[in-house]
């Protein structure tokens, strides 16, 4: 007989669900509202949640006034090529370690995964070292060459996890039909895997869109920021922001930016929703 749950609950759980809901969007509707406002009504106290005219033109400042556009460009294209190199050599990776039967095979990847715990700041001083070395620093090669070596351990986790819940029997039958590993790989099992792919993508498009951490340590040039090292930037030079008043930060700019900022990710999320929750979920299905 089916259980069904009573209604009352239902409708605690969805309160409870739209309550949390709202207290997550709160944060970012604050920030879309102060993109909106003028210096003066930031510093009024107590502060009003709506601007009185909505000023658009704030983000025209950012955009044209600051170089905004060179930040929004620099990012994109450093999460496209890290994108790029994560899916060609996690795919493979994973492939390899989900169905290749060689020896020691489970201590290697138990090796591979205790590396995740290993934090950034451990390795950045000989990391940052070897990039010097190489005539590597104030480049993008130390955020990208990473993803193309394999780098996304993570990843190789996920897509390995999702890869073994696919038969072998598909992987046979095509091995039968004469079909190389490679083409196994990207016409039979990527396909067939879109939901995990779209997963790591979603998932490294975030790191990257969002890293702080290694544009600042390897990107010395304006030229070159990214946006995070961007939105620094401008609260760094506060005092000409806002026309010489020193030690104000323009927290409509800045609002501003840190907007357009999240837009992409925000999209992308949408878009890849469904995607997303399939990958998450059926790539825990098998151990």
């Amino acid at each position: 007989m089916e259980h069904h749950r009573p209604r009352h609950l239902t409708a605690v759980l969805l309160a409870v669900l739209a309550l949390g809901a709202c207290l997550m969007v709160l944060p970012l509707v604050w920030m879309l509202l102060t993109s909106l406002k003028t210096f003066p009504e930031i510093l009024r106290n107590p502060p009003a949640w709506l601007p009185a005219v909505p000023r658009w033109e704030n983000y025209r400042t950012v955009w044209e006034g600051f170089a905004y556009y060179r930040f929004f460009l620099n990012s994109v294209f450093v999460a496209v090529m890290v994108i790029a190199g994560t899916v060609l050599t996690c795919c493979p990776a994973a492939y390899a370690f989900a169905y290749y039967e060689v020896k020691h095979k489970e201590l290697l990847f138990a090796a591979l995964l205790s590396t995740l715990m290993l934090p950034a700041q451990v390795t950045v001083i000989p990391l940052f070292k070897a990039y010097a070395a190489m005539g590597w620093v104030n480049t993008y090669l130390p955020l990208v060459v990473p993803a193309w070596l394999g780098g996304n351990v993570f990843g190789i986790f996920l897509l390995r996890q999702f890869f073994r819940t696919i038969p072998k029997s598909f992987i046979e039958a095509a091995r039968l039909d004469g079909a190389s590993e490679w083409t196994i790989l990207w016409r039979l099992i990527v396909p067939m895997s879109l939901p995990a792919v779209m997963t790591v993508v979603l998932f490294t498009f975030l790191w990257s869109w969002n890293d702080l951490f290694n544009p600042l340590v390897y990107l010395h040039n304006e030229a070159t920021y990214t946006l995070p090292v961007g939105l620094l930037y401008f609260i760094a030079r506060a005092e000409q922001l806002t026309g010489g008043s020193a030690g104000l930060v323009p927290w409509h700019l800045v609002m501003a930016l840190a907007t357009v900022m999240v837009l992409p990710v925000i999209i992308l999320f949408v878009a890849a929703q469904r995607r997303f929750v399939e990958g998450v979920t059926a790539s825990g299905v098998k151990g």
